[in-house]
């Protein structure tokens, strides 16, 4: 009687014990974080064969919690013919490999949460998969998607939630058509004053056209749509008073020659590179710090 009555005791102990536990956590499962970040870098920063943190986003992502996975998106990350792949395709590539990251670990473990961050092209990339998550359309339901954060976004929209003093204009590529869906409360957007990759004015026809024809220059099939309504903000909001610069300036000083000076102007400015050292509040955090402090808020349990 005395051993029916311990081993019916050891019974409700160890049953009590499990329900105190309560469910296990993600970060419980081997190999399953509680957030798996992952990261896409910008133009050069990586290749294929490289899934090491380099990079703007290797400041963002050091020293996280180890309940953190951190996973770096390997792509082409070029832009011309002759580096490898023109623009469109190598971006493709990068929201293609992202897409396969967080498919594979939501897969596998099925209470980690996502972060997707970017930087340039890699911000454009993670952008595009944020924007597919969040309109239904992804790999995982937007719930499981808890923060999106894009440095310098070529397809920045207006009204995309800008960490930062005000910019004007958009992306150089034109804003996402329908933005973020139910991703649209997660996601945070970083974007210094001059930076032409994510701050074009609305009617500077030079610089928005081209940035249409970066995006073009490897159509996705999935984007017609976009890419159609984004030309038609162009010829509504750029045409008239773009053409008007064009006919007023004068011939010793042709619009060509200005844009090409102000491409010229920014690219050795600096200012594309500047987000580690680019102040967006008032504690003085700069980009990547903000970012990275917002990570390790989302890492709490």
């Amino acid at each position: 009687m005395k051993t029916v009555c311990a081993a019916a005791a050891s019974t409700v102990a160890i049953a009590a014990g499990l329900l105190s536990a309560g469910t296990p956590e993600a970060g419980a499962t081997p190999g399953c974080p509680d957030l798996n970040v992952v990261a896409v870098p910008g133009t050069w920063e990586t290749t294929r064969d490289d899934s090491h943190p380099t990079g703007m986003l290797s400041v963002v992502t050091r020293g996280l919690p180890g309940n953190v996975r951190t996973d770096y998106v390997g792509y082409a990350a070029t832009a011309l013919p002759w580096e490898g792949e023109v623009y469109g395709r190598s971006k493709r590539e990068g929201v293609a490999n992202a897409r396969a990251l967080i498919a594979d670990m939501a897969a596998r473990c099925s209470a980690t949460r996502f972060a997707l961050i970017g930087y340039s092209q890699g911000a454009d990339a993670a952008g595009d998969l944020a924007a597919e998550i969040g309109t239904g359309h992804g790999v995982v339901p937007p719930e499981r998607v808890v923060g999106v954060g894009l440095i310098s976004d070529p397809r920045r929209s207006p009204t995309d939630a800008l960490v930062g003093p005000p910019v004007p204009g958009t992306g150089a590529g034109g804003a996402r058509i329908g933005g973020f869906g139910w991703l649209s409360q997660n996601v945070r957007t970083f974007c210094a004053a001059g930076d032409l990759y994510c701050s074009v004015p609305v009617d500077d026809l030079a610089g928005r056209f081209a940035g249409f024809m970066t995006q073009l220059s490897a159509p996705d099939p999935l984007q017609i749509g976009n890419y159609a309504l984004t030309m038609q903000s162009i010829l509504g909001e750029a045409l008239l008073p773009g053409w008007s610069a064009i006919m007023s300036a004068p011939p010793d000083n042709p619009s060509g020659e200005q844009w090409t000076r102000q491409v010229q102007q920014f690219l050795t400015s600096g200012v594309h590179q500047s987000y580690p050292r680019y102040v967006v509040d008032g504690n003085g955090a700069t980009a990547t710090v903000w970012l990275h402090n917002w990570l390790m808020d989302m890492a709490q349990p």
